[in-house]
């Protein structure tokens, strides 16, 4: 991997990575298709066309679901899903340490029922790196754990040192698998993740201890989990500047355009979120003037498209009145032109963010784009 700082605007980073899978120019926001696939009816040849630089799947789904051994005799995810630029493997801590009544955590890993059948199952991080192998993605997460929010300062602390330790492992395991002349992808790369959730001093002296690993990557977890815009902001000023500026930092699960926007202004690269599929499975859409909701009855008689000017399927060819018609008829292809055009607004408003940097008038555009999607949709 190679990461080219391209120029900065403040704390804003314009950069490029280089990957075995192709380069990604960010700050980018990655598309999310857990278990191999954009939920709302949504196809790699579109993935493409909308612009989307980097698929994320999920280590934990594609392991209980299909299984990461039959995807590695299709020649690992990128053929099975037959996707030829970059996918990140989040590592299944997140989802793992949700099943809260389902698991139990040791130092050796953690053991846990599968939500789908119930079976037994262990994942430790040499287990989390062998999935992640074995699917063959370009950027694989360490398996960490994911304090709940709230949390007291000891458990917190308990939970940033053994994920500390866990990373260690995950290292050596990535290491040895790709040391081996049947890996799938030998140049797979390794992202550890930042936790201490709201205590600034555990994030920063966290930041500073997986900085000396020198891993190809760094991210952001534990937030967006229950505490304030206001409280993550905070955090991510005091520990962004504590991760290796020559090397990308990735917020995980966040966000919304505005708080995409806000963390960019931080100094953070890469970012997933379910909120523009999730959203637009919904009728919720997002535009430049702010979110409409296409179920609402004003849009009935509204032969305009959702935005005026957009270029994303949708719009280039269906009216509001048509998407809304589609929703009340219970019809599949309404949920997929909003997923499609959300999908374009992330990748488009990224866009818009890169050239911003690179003309050092960020701020001046973030402010813009703040005002017109405070404005409330029309």
């Amino acid at each position: 991997m190679r990461y080219q700082l391209i120029t900065k605007d403040g704390r804003a980073k314009r950069a490029e990575v280089t990957t075995v899978h192709g380069t990604i120019q960010t700050p980018v926001f990655m598309n999310v298709g857990t278990v191999g696939a954009i939920k709302g009816a949504v196809s790699t040849d579109d993935l493409r066309q909308l612009g989307t630089q980097v698929e994320l799947s999920n280590t934990y789904h594609l392991h209980v679901r299909t299984g990461d051994k039959l995807i590695r005799q299709f020649g690992g995810l990128h053929k099975f899903m037959n996707w030829d630029r970059p996918i990140l493997t989040d590592s299944g801590g997140f989802q793992v340490f949700s099943l809260a009544g389902m698991r139990r955590i040791k130092e050796e890993g953690v053991y846990f029922n599968s939500h789908i059948d119930g079976r037994k199952i262990f994942m430790g991080p040499e287990e989390s790196m062998q999935i992640q192998s074995n699917l063959g993605s370009t950027i694989a997460m360490a398996l960490d754990e994911c304090p709940p929010h709230p949390a007291t300062r000891e458990y917190m602390q308990d939970s940033v040192d053994r994920t500390t330790r866990w990373l260690r492992r995950c290292k050596d395991e990535m290491e040895r698998l790709n040391s081996l002349p049947d890996t799938l992808n030998r140049e797979q790369l390794l992202f550890g993740i930042n936790q201490g959730g709201t205590f600034e001093d555990i994030r920063i002296a966290h930041a500073q201890a997986i900085s000396e690993l020198d891993l190809d990557g760094y991210a952001i977890g534990g937030l967006a989990v229950g505490e304030s815009h206001e409280e993550m902001y905070r955090i991510l000023d005091e520990t962004v500047p504590y991760l290796p500026l020559e090397k990308p930092t990735y917020l995980m699960g966040v966000g919304t355009p505005a708080n995409i926007l806000e963390a960019v202004e931080r100094g953070v690269d890469f970012f997933d979120c379910v909120y523009p599929t999730r959203n637009g499975r919904h009728g919720h859409v997002y535009t430049n003037h702010g979110k409409l909701n296409m179920h609402n009855q004003q849009y009935e008689l509204d032969d305009r498209p959702i935005e005026e000017g957009c270029g994303c399927p949708a719009c280039r060819s269906y009216s509001r009145a048509y998407i809304r018609h589609l929703f009340k008829a219970k019809e599949m292809l309404g949920m997929r032109l909003c997923v499609l055009h959300n999908l374009y607004f992330y990748n488009t408003m990224m866009e818009e963010i890169r050239d911003a940097i690179e003309a050092h008038r960020y701020s001046e555009y973030k402010a813009g784009k703040l005002a017109g999607m405070s404005e409330g949709g029309n």
